[in-house]
């Protein structure tokens, strides 16, 4: 079984990468994988109630980060139908490509701290197409923002679901973790964020057409103000809500995209259908790729049935046995979060690492916090920031392969040397 398992998870991730060649939809080719491995998963296991049980707890952690993607990403299309990141665009007046990279990526390293990076992610993602004209440009910027967003949560409990994971778990403790890997992350960013800002050279920003321009009415100033408060308040306040009330954070995205919805609607009440339609959220959940989302279920469910049946716990066993070194295992654990979701390997290695041994933020748990954490930038599918990215600016799978990932690999090997240095030096 597990062989076949394997081969079919990497028959339908070759399928999803070379998407353009074979011209089949990724989309398609992750929901046709996750089927197939239930499927097979089902029969050569042959109990109905456990695979059941399996695949509703499966089904219900893939739902909760779905959800949250689709509320997040309405929320920020409901804030960019009302002209809302003008307030912010009007604040940058760089115009060199260059500059603009530096200080998107600061912001997002630390915003992404903050909220998580699968929000900040969309957010900025969102902001770009606000700044900038040119396709390439924006892509190019996604790709600088996914690795800021992931180096950016993997150094707060908060940041990241793996940190947070490790952190609920009692591995890590909060200012261990941001003393302990902050420089690492940094570092993490400060790599690609230099190659690709001296790449930039001296290129001017071309800025897309002002709001004043666009075919439908543009809004107040007050209208506006209103739903970027508003809408970035929501954003900021779902770990807040997570801290107060320990329901997951997908539901409080959801209350805040309710309140955002009902203030808009009081807001426009007086306003005539035309005039009013592109502002309502059913505007806004209609412009929402849900082909991407459709594809982030896929890969979730496909990998749920490698936790499942055992294979990552196995994988994460022979490393163990067979490289030995644990700075070298943890680092093979983060390349391969870029592959396979970086929540079952690090939940296997939860599993696998018994904290008597290895006590609350010892060296394993931090390292393996800052790898899963940065890891999953090397490849486009392999964060849920990626995939928001991806889903957001259409982002090809190779092109992210020829443009991003040495980038993104380049970042994470320095700033793991940067924390391995850091660690011996102070240990």
């Amino acid at each position: 079984m597990t062989l076949i398992l394997s081969l079919l998870f990497v028959t339908a991730y070759l399928a999803i990468v070379l998407e353009h060649p074979l011209k089949i939809n990724k989309s398609a080719s992750a929901l046709v994988g996750a089927g197939l491995l239930w499927t097979v998963y089902a029969a050569a296991r042959g109990d109905a109630a456990l695979v059941n049980a399996q695949l509703g707890e499966s089904l219900m952690g893939s739902a909760q980060i779905v959800f949250f993607l689709i509320a997040a990403m309405a929320i920020v299309e409901v804030v960019d139908a009302h002209d809302g990141f003008e307030v912010l665009t009007a604040l940058i007046n760089t115009t060199r490509l260059s500059t603009l990279m530096w200080l998107v990526g600061f912001f997002t390293f630390f915003l992404s701290a903050i909220l998580d990076n699968l929000t900040t992610t969309i957010v900025m993602v969102a902001l770009m197409k606000r700044l900038l004209a040119e396709r390439d440009d924006r892509l190019s910027f996604a790709g600088v923002i996914v690795i800021a967003a992931n180096a950016g949560g993997a150094w707060t409990p908060i940041g990241d679901v793996t940190t947070t994971m490790l952190w609920i778990g009692g591995q890590i403790t909060t200012m261990a973790i941001i003393q302990g890997v902050f420089l690492a992350s940094l570092v993490n960013l400060l790599v690609p964020l230099a190659i690709t800002s001296w790449l930039m050279g001296a290129r001017p920003v071309v800025a897309p057409p002002s709001a004043a321009h666009r075919e439908h009415l543009p809004t107040t100033p007050t209208e506006r103000a209103v739903v970027l408060t508003l809408g970035l308040a929501v954003l900021v306040l779902v770990p807040v809500f997570k801290s107060l009330t320990h329901l997951p954070p997908f539901l409080g995205m959801l209350l805040g995209l309710g309140l955002l919805w009902a203030v808009a609607d009081v807001m426009h009440q007086r306003k005539d259908e035309a005039h009013k339609q592109h502002l309502t959220l059913v505007s806004a959940l209609a412009r929402i790729d849900m082909g991407s989302i459709v594809f982030f279920i896929g890969i979730l469910l496909a990998v749920a049935v490698l936790e499942h049946s055992h294979i990552l716990g196995a994988l994460a066993q022979w490393l163990d046995t067979t490289v030995g070194r644990q700075d070298l295992i943890v680092v093979v654990i983060g390349l391969a979060s870029a592959v396979v979701d970086n929540v079952p390997l690090v939940a296997a290695s939860m599993g696998m690492y018994d904290l008597a041994k290895y006590p609350t933020d010892s060296f394993l748990w931090e390292f393996m916090a800052y790898c899963a954490g940065t890891g999953g930038s090397i490849l486009i599918i392999g964060s849920a920031a990626g995939v928001a990215a991806m889903g957001l600016e259409r982002i090809d799978f190779l092109w992210y392969l020829r443009k991003v990932s040495a980038l993104a690999l380049a970042g994470y090997l320095a700033g793991a040397l940067v924390y391995l240095a850091q660690y011996h030096w102070l240990h």
